[in-house]
C-alpha cells in the first residue's frame, strides 16, 4: 500500500495543545513534541523519496472559535493541500471547569463553517478529521462524555459529508486503556504521554495508508 501523500503536498496539522505540543512559534517550521512531530518524522524516514511538507499550527487552549478567528493565517494562507484538524476537547473541558460550555449545535455550526471556507477557495484540499478523546482518569473526567460524545458524533457527520479522512483517537484510547491504565497513556485524561503521542501518531499515518 502506497501512502496518499504525493511529492509537492503540504500537510497543516491543526487543532489546540495536543497538537501544538510545545512547538516554537517563532520557528514556522518547528512541529512541537507530540503526535505530529512522530507522524510526520515516521513519514519522511519511511519515504524519503517523497517531497512532502508537514507544518503545525495548533495552538494550545483552542476551541472551534478560536480556529474560526485565525482560520485564513493559520490555514487558507498556507496553501495546504491536506487539513488534518482536531479540535473539541477544550469545548468541553471549560464547560466543566469554567462553567463555559459550547453546545453540539455551536460546535458543529462553527466547525462546518470551516470546511466550507476550504472548500469555497482554490485550494482543493482533502481533509483529515481527526476525533477528539477523553480518558477517564482523574474520575471526574468520566461525567465528560455526557458533553464530549456528541461532539464525537458531530465529527463522524462532518466526515463522512465532506469525504473526509478519519482518524477514531477515542476508540483507538479506549483500545489501549484496556491493555494499561489510562493514566499511562494520559495523566490527566487529555495530554497524551510520550507513548500516547506515539499511540496517535500510528493510527493517523494508518489513516493516510502510510504505516
Amino acid at each position: 500500500m502506497q501512502p496518499l501523500f504525493q511529492n509537492g503536498d503540504i500537510v497543516l496539522f491543526q487543532g489546540d495543545s495536543i497538537t501544538d505540543a510545545g512547538r516554537y512559534r517563532h520557528d514556522p517550521a518547528h512541529m512541537g513534541y507530540g503526535y505530529a512531530m512522530q507522524a510526520a518524522s515516521w513519514f519522511h524516514a519511511s519515504y524519503p523519496e517523497r517531497d512532502v511538507r508537514f507544518l503545525n499550527r495548533g495552538i494550545s487552549g483552542n476551541r472551534i472559535t478560536d480556529l474560526a478567528t485565525r482560520w485564513q493565517e493559520d490555514c487558507l494562507d498556507l496553501r495546504p493541500t491536506w487539513i488534518s484538524l482536531l479540535i473539541g476537547i477544550n469545548e468541553t473541558w471549560r464547560r466543566y471547569d469554567s462553567d463555559d460550555p459550547t453546545s453540539t449545535h455551536a460546535y458543529e455550526e462553527t466547525y462546518r463553517g470551516l470546511l466550507e471556507r476550504t472548500q469555497q477557495t482554490t485550494l482543493n484540499a482533502r481533509l483529515i478529521l481527526c476525533e477528539p478523546f477523553v480518558l477517564p482518569v482523574p474520575a471526574d473526567r468520566e461525567s465528560w462524555r455526557e458533553d464530549l460524545d456528541p461532539k464525537i458524533a458531530v465529527v463522524r457527520k462532518l466526515a463522512r459529508e465532506y469525504n473526509a479522512l478519519y482518524v477514531p483517537f477515542d476508540g483507538v484510547f479506549a483500545q489501549a486503556a484496556t491493555q494499561r491504565e489510562p493514566a499511562f497513556w494520559a495523566a490527566d485524561g487529555v495530554h497524551p504521554s510520550d507513548a500516547g503521542h506515539a499511540l496517535m501518531a500510528q493510527a493517523w499515518l494508518r489513516t493516510v495508508r502510510a504505516l
